[in-house]
């Protein structure tokens, strides 16, 4: 078993977080725990199984962000999972760009275009 670790990230939307894991063909699972070292748990609000076995996870922040949980060393070690992260992260950005700027689109032009 692992030492699990939470990483601070800028991510605050769950919703938006579930769409950029299934675009990279990932499930996402609302709710659960994390499985460390010598019976360590920790509580995330979404986590998804990689192949090989390995987990992830998302837990609140008290500033209302996205921390992700996960082993450390591993995360560190490979960088097949680092590039996973970057994706992720990238997906999760255009997802929200997106949403930001369909908020800020004129209601008028949304329907003329929609």
């Amino acid at each position: 078993m692992s030492h699990l670790s939470i990483l601070p990230t800028v991510l605050r939307d769950a919703d938006i977080l579930h769409q950029a894991l299934g675009s990279l063909g990932l499930t996402g699972e609302p709710g659960g725990e994390l499985l460390g070292f010598a019976g360590q748990r920790l509580p995330v609000a979404i986590s998804v199984q990689l192949q090989g076995g390995q987990r992830l996870g998302w837990q609140w922040s008290a500033d209302g962000s996205l921390a992700l949980v996960g082993d450390l060393q591993q995360l560190s070690r490979s960088h097949t999972l680092q590039t996973l992260l970057g994706r992720i992260t990238r997906a999760y950005a255009a997802r929200q760009a997106l949403q930001d700027a369909s908020k800020s689109l004129p209601t008028a032009l949304l329907e003329v275009h929609g």
